[in-house]
């Protein structure tokens, strides 16, 4: 790269993020303290219990409990949140030409709306919009979404003895399980998924299963995002805890998808793809150090192909007690199955359906959980209460060479070949967030990825450069 390009593309990263940390200036200006003792705002919203809270001394107190009548068995509640980002990239997907800089923003507002206690409805609206976007792609689904319906359902609650429900719930909805491995609303992404769908949902002693049968909502970048003819999505999800003293936690499920069409190294055809897999996680005592496994397989067909595929995730940390900074580490090793064979009859690509993948696979969400073999590797420490420092590194290398590497959207970054090399390459994350209050936050991170021997044999194998700061603020 040049000495212009870099200085031009330098300055117009600077602007961007600058840009991006005044946009929410005049309102943190404005914030007061939160209290301690308020209901916490929760990945997803309409998850937040706002029943029993009596107004205090923050500014949006007042919409956080309205009643509707005179003795609140009926009453809603608002809020919403707001997120600016700004990235600037160099050398995206490899390639030295790919620099560019530009901002995506979030509106997300909902309402909550309780008719005693048991019925309820959720409706949230959200508005993403990105600057001009000069990468591959232009701007994406994953970057706009001008206006849509989030979340627009219904909830009928049935009491099934003290302190056991079944909820039924129809409508848009987001889903999110487990450690989101394989089922997430993607908060990272400007636009967040959805979906339509019908969901039982049964709580009961330290146990909830939901039942569930979906329609993924496409976006529509600047029409309504309505009805798509697939993918359907359906399954059980159970987690509980096992155990009264360092309980485990525990994930079960059986997940099923239907794609009308769809491609894995060569076969082609209608999906239709079973995922049965158990996730436990917890802590080994009082001794700091805890753990996260989880596995799944996966059968059906693509076409007349057969489906057999898998996937193995592993986590240990340490967390030292009693030192200064909190400082913790850990080491992961996660395994998705690759094809050894194109148009051999048989599927062997793992299908990592609707994953967060960043948090697992890198921030720069160049590899996904399919045919793929990440060693990672970190720490993060509390430099003051507010603030938390992070670094990750990840080793990659894909588990097939006939096969693809596929990025975090399932998407075929480059295709695989026999005799091409299995190292993706590293990518080493830097991260930092700053908690102000319970509304407002800032977070900011850097990016290396050392391009492997794979990208050289495949095309243009330039490291890429990525760093990004945004501003999220909740109410």
């Amino acid at each position: 790269m040049s000495n212009t390009v870099l200085k031009r593309n330098t300055k117009s990263s600077i602007a961007a993020l600058v840009l991006a940390a005044l946009t929410l200036g005049p309102v943190a200006g404005t914030l007061a303290q939160s209290d301690t003792t308020r209901p916490s705002y929760k990945p997803l919203r309409y998850d937040e219990d706002w029943s029993l809270f009596e107004a205090g001394d923050d500014y949006w107190d007042g919409i956080k409990r309205v009643d509707l009548n005179e003795d609140g068995s009926w009453w809603a509640s608002f809020g919403g949140s707001y997120r600016v980002r700004g990235e600037s990239w160099q050398n995206f997907g490899f390639t030295e030409v790919n620099d560019d800089s530009f901002l995506l923003s979030r509106l997300r507002l909902h309402g909550d709306i309780h008719f005693g206690e048991s019925v309820r409805a959720f409706v949230t609206g959200k508005s993403s919009l990105a600057s001009d976007r000069d990468l591959p792609g232009g701007k994406r689904g994953l970057d706009v979404d001008e206006i849509a319906l989030q979340n627009a359902f219904i909830d009928v609650i049935f009491p099934m003895g003290e302190d056991n429900t079944l909820t039924a719930r129809v409508g848009r909805q987001e889903l999110l399980f487990g450690k989101q491995r394989l089922i997430s609303p993607l908060p990272w992404s400007n636009t967040m998924r959805t979906w339509d769908a019908a969901r039982l949902i049964l709580e009961f002693d330290n146990w909830r299963v939901d039942a569930f049968y979906s329609r993924y909502v496409a976006v529509q970048k600047y029409d309504f995002n309505d009805w798509q003819p697939g993918p359907d999505f359906w399954g059980v999800y159970a987690n509980g805890k096992l155990g009264e003293t360092n309980p485990i936690d525990l994930d079960l499920y059986f997940l099923g998808l239907n794609k009308r069409a769809a491609t894995f190294n060569g076969t082609s055809g209608e999906e239709d793809r079973y995922t049965i897999g158990a996730r436990i996680g917890g802590k080994f005592g009082d001794s700091g150090f805890n753990y996260d496994a989880e596995a799944a397989y996966q059968f059906g067909e693509v076409g007349t192909a057969d489906i057999s595929a898998y996937m193995i995730a592993t986590k240990f940390g340490y967390a030292f007690k009693d030192v200064d900074w909190k400082p913790s580490v850990y080491i992961g090793f996660d395994y998705a199955s690759g094809d050894d064979a194109a148009g051999d009859g048989n599927v062997e690509t793992f299908n990592q359906l609707f994953p967060l993948g960043h948090a697992f696979y890198g921030f720069m969400d160049t590899v996904g959980r399919q045919n793929a073999i990440d060693l990672s590797t970190g720490f993060s420490f509390k430099p003051h209460k507010k603030v938390t420092v992070k670094t990750d590194l990840h080793f990659f290398w894909r588990a097939e060479e006939s096969d693809a590497l596929y990025h975090a959207g399932g998407g075929v970054v480059r295709a695989g070949a026999p005799g091409t090399s299995k190292e993706i390459g590293q990518e080493l994350d830097l991260t930092f967030v700053y908690k102000v209050d319970g509304h407002l936050s800032f977070q900011g991170g850097y990016s290396h990825f050392f391009a492997g021997d794979f990208t050289g044999d495949t095309g243009s194998s330039e490291d890429v450069d990525w760093v990004y700061l945004q501003t999220v603020y909740k109410f």
